[in-house]
C-alpha cells in the first residue's frame, strides 16, 4: 500500500552534463505514474568530488543540537485508569536511554524549487553552512529515504467534535500510507491535559484505532501537548525526529508557557508540521492568534504550519508532508569556533543550484543554543 502511493508522488528526471554523471531529482505531490526513486546511500566527501551534480528537471509545472531531555509535564501523568476522556495513558520506562555529549551540530533541511516542489538528488559540495557568518566544513552528508520518529499530537478538545476529528482522523491515515514503513509513533492526545496515548510504535493500524473512539471534550492544552510531545520524540530510535501537530485552536489550558515551548523547540533538533483545522465546509476560520502560534512554533523548528480549508486540501497536506520527511538532506558538522557558553549561535544553509536553472530555496533550522547537549 506505501509503495503504491509513494508511486503517486516521486517522479524522477535525469538530464545529463558533460561534467556529471549524478542528476537532481524535482518531486511534486501530483498523483502520476511512475517508478519510486529508490533511497540513496549516504555520500562520502571524495564520492562528492568525483560526482559533481547535474542540473535539476522539473516533472512538470504545476505549483505545488540534539535535545536536553526535559520531564514531561506534570499534566500528562496521570496514572493508568485515571477518569479522563482521552482514557488511560502509557507507562514509560526510559531506562535504556543512552546519554552522550557532543559538540556535533546537525541541521535536517528541505530543499524546493519556485514551484515548491522538493528538490533531490543534490550532492553535498552543493550545500555550503554558515555560523554566525563562518563558512563551516561539512563532516557528514546523507540524502538517504530515512525513517523518522514522529510524535502525533491530536487535539480532542471539545472544539474538535463533529466530522472535525474524523477528517483529520482520515488525513492522517493517507500520512501513514505515505511515510517510511519504519517510520516510529508516538501519540499524544491533549484537551484540558496532554497524555501519552501510544509510545514508541510502528503499528500504525493502532495509532488510527486509537483516535476512533476518543471522546472530543474540554479545554486545549496545546503546549504541554507540544512540550510532552518533542520530550518523547527525542527519547526516539531514529536520528530524525518530528512532530505532527494537529489542532483547531489557541491554548487555553496549559501549565507550560509559550516561551518555555518556543525555548524548548529552540534546544531541540525536532521539526514540528503543524495543521490548523478549521470549521466543515471550509466556512470557519481558525482564530488569528491560533494561526499565528502554530506558525511560529513550526517555524522555530524549520518546519511549516498549513492551513487547509476543505478535505482535500486537507489530504494533499498531511501526504504532502510525509512526502517532505522523505526527502530532507541531513548535513553535520562541528564549529570551527565552539565555545560552550549557552549563547544562541545563528545558522545559515545555502544551496547553489547548477548552472542555468532557477533559485533554489532551504529551509530548516535558524539556529542553536551552545551547549553540548545530551544525545
Amino acid at each position: 500500500m506505501r509503495a503504491q502511493r509513494l508511486r503517486g508522488f516521486l517522479r524522477a528526471a535525469f538530464v545529463p552534463c558533460l561534467v556529471a554523471t549524478s542528476a537532481f531529482v524535482i518531486t511534486t505531490p501530483a498523483h502520476v505514474a511512475a517508478q519510486p526513486q529508490a533511497p540513496t546511500e549516504q555520500k562520502t566527501e571524495q564520492q562528492n568530488a568525483q560526482q559533481p551534480p547535474a542540473a535539476p528537471k522539473p516533472t512538470d509545472t504545476t505549483p505545488s543540537p540534539a535535545a536536553a531531555s526535559a520531564p514531561s509535564p506534570s499534566t500528562a501523568s496521570a496514572p493508568a485508569g485515571a477518569a479522563a476522556p482521552l482514557g488511560p495513558g502509557v507507562p514509560v520506562d526510559d531506562s535504556k536511554t543512552i546519554i552522550s555529549h557532543t559538540d556535533l551540530v546537525t541541521v535536517t533541511v528541505t530543499v524546493t524549487d519556485m514551484y515548491g516542489r522538493f528538490v533531490t538528488g543534490l550532492g553535498k559540495n552543493a550545500f555550503s553552512v554558515f555560523e554566525e557568518k563562518a563558512a563551516q566544513d561539512i563532516l557528514f552528508f546523507s540524502d538517504e529515504d530515512a525513517p523518522v520518529s514522529l510524535g502525533v499530537v491530536f487535539d480532542v478538545s471539545g472544539s474538535m467534535s463533529g466530522d472535525k476529528i474524523m477528517k483529520a482522523r482520515e488525513a492522517l491515515s493517507r500520512f501513514i500510507d505515505t511515510s517510511h514503513k519504519n517510520d516510529e509513533y508516538f501519540l499524544i492526545g491533549f484537551n484540558h491535559r496532554a497524555q501519552l496515548l501510544l509510545n514508541r510504535t510502528r503499528d500504525s493500524d493502532a495509532l488510527l484505532d486509537k483516535l476512533t473512539f476518543v471522546q472530543t471534550k474540554g479545554q486545549t492544552a496545546l503546549y504541554d501537548a507540544t512540550y510532552l510531545g518533542v520530550e518523547r520524540v527525542t527519547r526516539g530510535s531514529h536520528k530524525k525526529r518530528a512532530i505532527l501537530l494537529i489542532s483547531d485552536g489557541q491554548d487555553n489550558s496549559s501549565r507550560y508557557t509559550y516561551t518555555e515551548v518556543k525555548r524548548m523547540l529552540k534546544e531541540s533538533d525536532v521539526i514540528i508540521y503543524a495543521v490548523g483545522i478549521i470549521g466543515g465546509g471550509g466556512s470557519g476560520e481558525l482564530d488569528m492568534s491560533g494561526r499565528a502560534i502554530l506558525e511560529e512554533l513550526a517555524g522555530v523548528s524549520g518546519g511549516k504550519a498549513f492551513f487547509p480549508s476543505t478535505s482535500a486540501e486537507m489530504n494533499d497536506t498531511f501526504e504532502r508532508i510525509a512526502l517532505e520527511l522523505r526527502t530532507q538532506y541531513s548535513i553535520s558538522y562541528r564549529p570551527s569556533n565552539f565555545t560552550n557558553d549557552g549563547k544562541w549561535r545563528k545558522i545559515k544553509v545555502k544551496v547553489q543550484p547548477p548552472r542555468g536553472f532557477p533559485r533554489l530555496f532551504v529551509r530548516g533550522r535558524e539556529g542553536y543554543f551552545a551547549v553540548t547537549n545530551p544525545k
